[in-house]
């Protein structure tokens, strides 16, 4: 059969695929035969199946050229030029036909053929029962299939493919669905004022589309596909609504019943960029900076594993304070994710206690809200462990509190002065939750931190003296005046969003820090003298 034709496409081919307006048009239809919005992916594999049906067209036009494919069960004239796919598609012309002979097989005839390569050679014709009526010779190794073509190029086609199909306006695109603009179900205003009243009722529960249409009435007669997806595109466009749903699901929300510190970032973890040079960071701060899960990090993919079934996360300033989390290199296979939701509801689970909550993925500023509450029952300060894991069912992530019996320690405490500034001191505190010791810090004052941050009255001032009277105050904490890498990142986040880099290459590159080891710096003699 044709489809059994042997075709060799070079893996550039699909590598730097081109998407023509042809190829646009034949999706274009198949979206109008199937009235089915689809996915990128969907449509990728729509397209790659069509595209080896006609490389496979060609390459048999260009083989076969003038003559006829030969099947033993045709019949055939003088002069007909035959090509035989068995004989690598050698071609030949028939100059003789007689009867067959052979009573097992029953009436044929025998062909005699001129061979392009000048020797004539025999052939069966006006037989049914032959292999190769039903079966081209191909060549296995070289055969190509649409699995095997997604299997390996997949990724690069789908990347290309959703280029082009953004560029063109015939389409529109929800929740990674594409569907002609034309097939369309008109959604007038009224319809949408409905689908907010239904909303507003849910009381900021995001529903999914088939819930609005029970209380919508839509066209009869019409494939629900088509009415959903038509009611998804005219959600979409109203800026009173908001599509929240994970990859694969969509769910719809009112934008003013969202948290506030989901429809903007809090400001606590707004990140005025600080300029430095990564060539500087030594082996152990690229290390570190993997550990420390800083969600405006990318540490290099040597230091990461993506198969963790857990991830701890110990809480800076910015997060408790927030009532967030980081979506970390590390974290963020935990959380979902969606096809252009820049908000995805889902559900968090306290593990120890079961107990839900709402919870919210910011994904442009790689944060997840919904946690301030639940920090504050289980006591938990900065520095605190927080143990993050899969949820049992889709659309749920478990947070474990690692919470102990209260006891008074002794704890590195920060103290805002009146002047604004920070002093810290070891005093006895009750803790009720397992630390990193490097990045707890007790906070008996958080409102005079948030003036702080208000004012931006650290932002204000060079990093460097930033870092520098930060580091006198944590000198005094010990004897030797050591102060580690890790501890200065969590006391910076006490007054300015930073994430580890600009730290550690101010640290590897001013004369001011000494370095002696195991990422343990000093303040350089004429500092410790200020000090003084």
């Amino acid at each position: 059969m044709m489809n059994n034709l042997a075709l060799s496409l070079p893996a550039e081919y699909w590598q730097s695929l081109k998407v023509s307006k042809q190829d646009i048009d034949f999706l274009l239809n198949y979206l109008f035969e199937t009235e089915t919005p689809q996915t990128t992916k969907e449509l990728a594999a729509v397209l790659v199946e069509e595209r080896i049906r006609a490389e496979r067209e060609a390459f048999l036009k260009k083989r076969t050229g003038k003559g006829k494919i030969y099947r033993p069960k045709e019949r055939y004239r003088r002069g007909d030029t035959l090509v035989f796919p068995a004989l690598e598609w050698q071609r030949g012309q028939v100059v003789d036909r007689r009867p067959g002979v052979n009573p097992e097989i029953g009436e044929f005839e025998v062909l005699t053929v001129a061979m392009e390569d000048g020797q004539e050679r025999l052939f069966a014709a006006q037989l049914e029962n032959h292999p190769l009526n039903d079966h081209l010779e191909t060549e296995p190794d070289d055969e190509i299939t649409p699995q095997s073509v997604l299997q390996e190029h997949g990724a690069t086609i789908e990347q290309i493919l959703e280029a082009a199909l953004q560029a063109n306006e015939e389409l529109v695109r929800i929740a990674g669905r594409w569907f002609p603009r034309a097939l369309l179900v008109d959604v007038n205003l009224g319809q949408l004022n409905l689908a907010e009243a239904v909303l507003d009722m849910a009381g900021g529960e995001p529903l999914p589309t088939t819930a609005l249409m029970k209380d919508i009435e839509l066209p009869d007669g019409v494939n629900p596909k088509l009415t959903e997806f038509s009611l998804n595109y005219a959600l979409q466009e109203d800026e009173r609504f908001d599509e929240v749903g994970p990859a694969g699901q969509v769910l719809w929300c009112l934008r003013r019943l969202e948290p506030e510190g989901v429809r903007q970032i809090p400001n606590h973890l707004r990140y005025d960029p600080i300029p430095h040079d990564r060539s500087l960071l030594t082996e152990d701060m690229l290390l570190l900076e993997a550990q420390l899960d800083d969600e405006l990090s990318q540490p290099e993919k040597r230091f990461l594993r993506d198969d963790l079934d857990e991830v701890t996360v110990s809480l800076i300033y910015p997060h408790w304070r927030a009532g967030t989390l980081p979506v970390s290199e590390r974290l963020r296979h935990f959380f979902p994710t969606a096809y252009e939701s820049p908000r995805v509801r889902f559900t968090l689970v306290d593990g120890k206690t079961g107990k839900k909550m709402p919870g919210w993925v910011v994904r442009k500023e790689r944060y997840v809200y919904g946690l301030r509450k639940w920090y504050e029952e289980n006591n938990l300060i900065p520095g605190s462990l927080v143990r993050v894991r899969h949820g049992e069912t889709p659309g749920e992530v478990i947070v474990e509190a690692l919470t102990r019996r209260t006891t008074r320690e002794w704890m590195r405490t920060v103290i805002v002065g009146a002047d604004g500034g920070l002093v810290f001191a070891l005093l006895k505190q009750n803790l009720a939750s397992e630390i990193d010791e490097r990045m707890a810090i007790v906070v008996p004052d958080p409102e005079a931190l948030d003036r702080l941050w208000e004012e931006k009255k650290h932002a204000k001032r060079s990093f460097k003296n930033l870092v520098i009277a930060l580091m006198r105050e944590h000198a005094k904490l010990t004897p030797q005046g050591h102060v580690h890498a890790q501890e200065l990142y969590a006391a910076v986040n006490l007054v300015r969003r930073c994430p580890p880099a600009p730290l550690f290459s101010l640290l590897a590159s001013e004369t001011d820090f000494v370095h002696l080891g195991d990422l343990y710096f000093r303040l350089a003699e004429t500092n410790a003298e200020d000090e003084a």
